[in-house]
């Protein structure tokens, strides 16, 4: 694990820096933090695009950050949500990122995006034992979460934001009160089902956190303490629903940029997406009867150098906060009604071959953990049709909210389920196409693994409980060891399984059993 570790939050309006050092404890300390308002998400008032210039921005801010990381030698990770999250030509952007500034993007679901900011909440309020509504509005998307303990009870994520309302109802410049009206409707009818779904939730505290929550913080702070510093520490800071309402109101009767510019606490580059922020949360507390809501200093930046600790420390736990990816696969595989038994087993055994040819091969830890939970899923299609069942896995795992895993490594887990049988990987196929080379040959050697480890639980009985292993020249030795019954069954699904590992590795594959 790298001491030293550069959280980047590549949002919808900023992109947001936080380097932070690791103790030996595992608690972090800011170093130094950066932000840059880029508006990747400007294109429409629906984001389907991010436009040439938006990239350009953001990728010379990227430079620029990867320079204040190289200075503190970090290791960096970069988190993308709404604006990256829903472009259809993302993949060029990610692209270009990579070529031009070496920093690999990854992108997170709406539900992950809240978890994290859950995990970076944690570390800001005394909050761990109080079950918690948390409120985070960004510029293209609204996250809502219910946590408990470290847990997330529900989350869900919106697609109203300040920056995609400012676009879709003009509220950038002057303010027109047709399109403030209907902007406040939007909202009330856009939150209407989220709000319901959480209205009868239990929960003890309200917190909210992010740039524009914590922007109308500063303020209401501001008219009981004057003050022209926006980015003053509000952690802790309570809002309550009366200095609210006056704030937003403030806000609305400020028609232009420039009025607006002349608030107390007000963020100058918020100026033109604050009357959006303000709706939305207006609604939010109106909808939702809040009489207040404490304001968090951390939040999504902070939550990915905590799960970053939690992933590269198999021993270390926040208040004893569980394996969040490992919890994640075997819920949705109790969803479906897996085979329990049998998904163990053959996790097992695809982690006892890895763990022989790993080092030969330079596999990884990480690559381990996408065999494990590949392994763990790879049924679940029966859910759906013993027919194809390969294909619905891959649907299923694709589709399911995966907590603790990018879109990148749900698509690598999703393929390497896929080929667990039948055919083998091909760029004809769509799902396997849109994977780097990289990926592609991840796959490939994971996927052959899983073959073999299932057709060594062919019969679902567990009757082979080890194996041992050996290459002798180019010729990969598997010997079955302490086997409870006659596995002719298992043996056959070797030698009809073992084509995409012999391709991948380069080995011929023998299995033998002595009985």
């Amino acid at each position: 694990m790298n001491n030293t570790i550069a959280a980047i939050d590549i949002g919808t309006n900023s992109f947001h820096l936080v380097i932070a050092r690791i103790d030996d404890k595992k608690r972090f300390t800011v170093l130094t933090k950066a932000k840059e308002v880029v508006r990747l998400g400007t294109s429409s008032n629906d984001m389907k695009y991010i436009t040439d210039d938006s990239m350009k921005r953001g990728i010379e801010t990227l430079k620029r950050f990867n320079l204040i990381c190289k200075s503190y030698n970090a290791e960096i990770i970069a988190i993308a949500t709404s604006a990256t999250r829903e472009a259809l030509n993302r993949d060029i952007f990610l692209s270009k990122v990579l070529n031009e500034t070496g920093i690999e993007i990854n992108i997170v679901s709406g539900y992950e995006e809240a978890r994290l900011i859950y995990l970076g909440v944690l570390q800001s309020l005394s909050i761990y034992n109080k079950k918690i509504l948390l409120i985070d509005i960004g510029g293209g998307s609204t996250e809502f979460l219910i946590g408990e303990k470290g847990e997330v009870v529900s989350a869900i994520s919106t697609k109203i934001g300040s920056v995609r309302l400012t676009n879709k109802f003009s509220l950038a410049e002057k303010i027109d009160k047709t399109n403030l009206k209907n902007a406040r409707l939007f909202v009330k009818g856009a939150l209407n089902q989220v709000l319901r779904s959480i209205e009868n939730a239990e929960y003890e505290m309200v917190i909210g956190s992010s740039g524009t929550i914590t922007n109308i913080g500063s303020i209401i702070n501001s008219e009981n303490e004057p003050s022209d510093d926006f980015e003053i520490n509000l952690n802790g800071f309570v809002v309550k629903k009366k200095p609210l309402l006056n704030a937003v109101n403030s806000i609305y009767k400020a028609e232009t940029k420039n009025e607006r510019l002349s608030i107390p606490g007000l963020d100058p580059k918020r100026a033109d997406i604050i009357t959006a922020g303000a709706v939305i949360l207006e609604q939010i507390f109106t909808d939702l009867n809040i009489d207040k809501m404490t304001l968090s200093g951390y939040a999504l930046r902070e939550g990915i150098i905590m799960n970053y600790i939690q992933q590269n420390s198999r021993e270390y736990s926040i208040d004893h906060l569980k394996n969040v990816r490992y919890n994640s696969a075997v819920h949705l595989g109790e969803k479906t009604n897996f085979d329990k038994e049998h998904a163990f087993h053959v996790m097992k055994l695809s982690g006892r071959i890895f763990d022989f040819i790993k080092l030969k091969l330079g596999l990884t830890d990480e690559e381990r953990e996408y065999l494990e939970v590949a392994s763990l899923l790879h049924d679940i299609g029966y859910s759906i049709s013993h027919s194809d069942h390969h294909k619905h896995s891959y649907y299923l795992i694709r589709h399911s909210e995966m907590l603790g895993f990018n879109y990148k490594e749900t698509e690598i887990i999703a393929n390497i389920a896929r080929y667990h049988r039948k055919s083998h990987p091909k760029l004809k196929h769509e799902n396997f196409l849109k994977l780097d080379h990289q990926s592609q040959e991840l796959v490939k050697k994971l996927s052959g693994i899983l073959r073999i480890a299932d057709a060594l639980d062919r019969s679902h009985k567990s009757l082979v409980n080890d194996l041992e292993i050996n290459i002798n020249q180019n010729i990969f030795e598997i010997n079955l060891k302490s086997v409870n019954s006659d596995p002719s069954l298992e043996l056959w699904g070797v030698n009809v399984r073992k084509g995409l590992f012999e391709e991948s590795f380069g080995y011929e594959v023998k299995v033998k059993y002595e009985t």
